[in-house]
């Protein structure tokens, strides 16, 4: 048994200073007090009296006193109201008035009179009407209705009181802190961002790796933190603020530390989410409360995260807007960096992937004078990341970063950062003693195309399906100089995907349209591969079919490669169209890209076609391997079909106008009612 299994058979006793045991102290929680008020006035309102008593008229009433039936009669002279205690020997005689059961307590009865009657004469007369041992005792009193009024005025103030404590108790503790201590209810318009004091950031340029461009834009924030006479002299003024634009997991956040740590200044960090909360007015307390602080802390640099939380564009529409009090923390921080002098030494970093978003007064001169692009890191840039992340493990010794970069094109830093911790995760579940390549690429296939799923059920007709579908991928790939270069084909299940043809995309700036049209081609090569040997397509190509469209309708639509559509582009990069209803374009417009999209797509399914029949030798032989393998490289199709650079080229990748009637014609086909076997489920 360990050591924790031995603590848990211990649960009365708790190790003392000594080492001896004492008895755990058992805490008083204020919560029963409230549990039991609350109890308490349910019985008080439930249970006043413990009787339940029946209502009867006057003269059912005197019928009673007649009988003799009535042992005590009290009289609430300002209610109004009598309450009658029958004899316990009589009770029998009216237990049908009470469903059957004899009540056990009193009164058991109570009528109502007027105003005008007077009770000392009428219940004298019943009295004096009675023989001796038939009399009833009468009680005429005043009810003070004490609890009536103490808790008419006390409980609803003890529940409201009860109500707000526990309420803003549970905020104390979600903000991290009691009540009136930092985070609490009664500062809850301070600011919560962290302050990591001078000398107490370690994270300097050493420790980011890459960004080469960026690093040499921010260095200079840092030499004005450190030499600012040095511009102000010559009657220059710092800049107020940077914004860190780029993708996500490239490393923003840790530039702006290192920021910090080589300017050796007090850095405070905050979200922009931190600054939104559900009072009104919290957010502009919160962003006036950090620009105090930072001006205390001068030189320093505010750091905020994901700005476009609190940034976004303003709504041109007062009357439809999602969060006033979003837009009036913005007008607040926008008001804060106008307010403070340019050579107060406040730096305002902040970092976004959704620059697009942002509203323009945020952006102007005079407050994020500058946007920093930190974009996803190259070849070189890659290799000096994973050598970052290497230096805490154990490698092999002939291993090879500049190799494992190259096999990594698009990952940024945070995605490497994953594919070092995955492949040591990897080696050891093999009980390796050292890391070596296949434990990378194993990483890199496991993030990109998910786990390995060896328990799916796959019948052979869908492997023989799922072989040729990627062979078809890899053939046209192969053959076609502009597709992404091959790197290897797979039929093993991974994730949601049956197989995969993994590629090393060329880092291209500008693409060309002959350079699309043979990547799309190569999507498209799946699919036709699967028309040539089953005769029909099945719905395994769904993915390439979306990536597919997007390109076709992005080149007739935003790139103006249409001859009939023209050299118009109807892009939105402000991202402001969101907002209408309509298209920017007619429907004839819409009609004439429609018809360009069919063609454009029925071109490269022929072209594909083509290129598929040509070299069907080749497909089948690459197909037939899969089958036998499951998983090949990019030296078992060159085997095949022989080296890359002399692969056939049809064409220049531009449709001829024989080709562009011969798609239009099919496209016509296809719509005029011929039977479609592709329908993606």
């Amino acid at each position: 048994m360990d050591n924790n299994s031995q603590m848990g058979n211990k649960p009365n006793f708790e190790d003392g200073g000594n080492g001896g045991r004492k008895p755990k102290r058992i805490t008083f929680n204020m919560s029963w007090i409230y549990i039991l008020l609350i109890f308490g006035i349910i019985w008080m309102f439930f249970n006043q009296g413990g009787a339940n008593p029946q209502k009867i008229e006057w003269e059912d009433l005197k019928t009673m006193v007649e009988d003799g039936d009535v042992k005590e009669i009290v009289f609430i002279r300002n209610d109004f109201e009598g309450r009658v205690t029958i004899r316990p020997e009589k009770l029998e005689k009216y237990a049908d008035k009470f469903g059957g059961n004899v009540p056990s307590r009193s009164p058991h009865f109570f009528f109502l009179v007027s105003s005008s009657f007077n009770a000392e004469e009428m219940f004298g007369q019943l009295n004096d009407s009675l023989p001796e041992q038939e009399k009833f005792k009468l009680v005429i009193e005043n009810d003070s209705k004490m609890w009536s009024t103490i808790l008419e005025w006390f409980l609803f103030p003890v529940i409201l009181i009860a109500m707000w404590y526990f309420m803003f108790r549970g905020m104390n503790r979600s903000m991290g802190a009691g009540p009136g201590g930092p985070g609490g209810i009664f500062n809850v318009g301070k600011s919560t961002g962290k302050l990591a004091e001078k000398n107490s950031m370690k994270v300097t340029f050493k420790d980011v790796a890459g960004l080469y461009g960026a690093k040499e834009e921010i260095m200079e924030i840092v030499d004005f933190l450190k030499n600012p006479k040095k511009y102000t002299a010559l009657g220059g003024k710092i800049p107020k603020g940077a914004l860190l634009v780029g993708p996500p997991g490239t490393g923003k956040t840790l530039l702006a530390k290192a920021v910090a740590g080589e300017a050796n200044v007090p850095f405070f960090s905050i979200s922009g989410s931190d600054f939104v909360e559900m009072f009104v007015g919290v957010g502009a307390s919160r962003v006036r409360d950090l620009f105090r602080q930072a001006k205390e802390k001068s030189p320093c640099i505010v750091f905020i995260d994901e700005i476009d939380a609190v940034g976004r564009a303003r709504s041109k529409n007062g009357g439809f807007s999602s969060n006033d009090e979003r837009e009036n923390t913005l007008n607040q921080l926008l008001t804060e960096m106008d307010g403070f002098d340019s050579n107060s030494g406040v730096i305002i970093l902040a970092a976004t992937n959704r620059a697009d978003i942002l509203d323009k007064a945020l952006l102007r001169a005079g407050r994020f004078d500058r946007q920093i692009h930190v974009d996803l890191p190259d070849l070189k840039e890659r290799e000096e990341i994973f050598n970052v992340h290497l230096r805490g493990l154990k490698l092999a010794k002939d291993f090879d970063v500049t190799f494992l970069a190259k096999h990594t094109p698009g990952f940024s830093g945070a995605d490497i950062a994953n594919v070092c911790n995955e492949a040591a995760l990897t080696a050891a579940r093999r009980n390796k003693p050292e890391i070596d390549r296949q434990d990378f690429l194993d990483a890199v296939d496991r993030i990109i195309g998910g786990l390995e799923r060896k328990d799916k059920i796959i019948t052979p007709e869908e492997k023989k399906s799922i072989a040729h579908h990627e062979a078809g991928h890899a053939t046209v790939s192969w053959l076609l100089p502009y597709a992404n270069p091959l790197f290897k084909v797979t039929i093993v299940p991974r994730g949601q995907s049956l197989g995969a043809a993994w590629y090393l995309p060329e880092e291209r700036q500008l693409v060309t349209k002959e350079q699309m049209i043979d990547e799309m081609c190569s999507l498209l090569g799946g699919r036709v591969a699967e028309e040539i040997v089953n005769g029909q397509p099945s719905t395994g190509a769904l993915n390439d079919l979306e990536r597919l469209t997007k390109m076709a309708y992005a080149m007739v639509t935003y790139y103006g490669m249409s001859d009939k559509v023209g050299t118009l582009s109807f892009y939105d990069s402000t991202g402001s169209r969101g907002f209408e209803l309509g298209k920017p374009y007619s429907e004839k417009t819409a009609e004439m890209i429609d018809n360009e999209v069919k063609t454009l797509v029925q071109f490269i399914h022929d072209r594909t076609m083509s290129i598929l029949e040509e070299h069907k030798e080749g497909f089948l032989a690459i197909a037939a391997l899969l089958m036998e393998k499951e998983v090949i490289f990019s030296d078992d199709v060159e085997k095949i079909l022989g080296p890359r650079k002399g692969g056939a080229h049809h064409g220049n990748g531009d449709p001829s106008e024989k080709e562009r009637a011969d798609a239009e014609e099919n496209a016509e086909k296809d719509d005029s009612g011929k039977e479609k076997t592709d329908e993606d489920k």
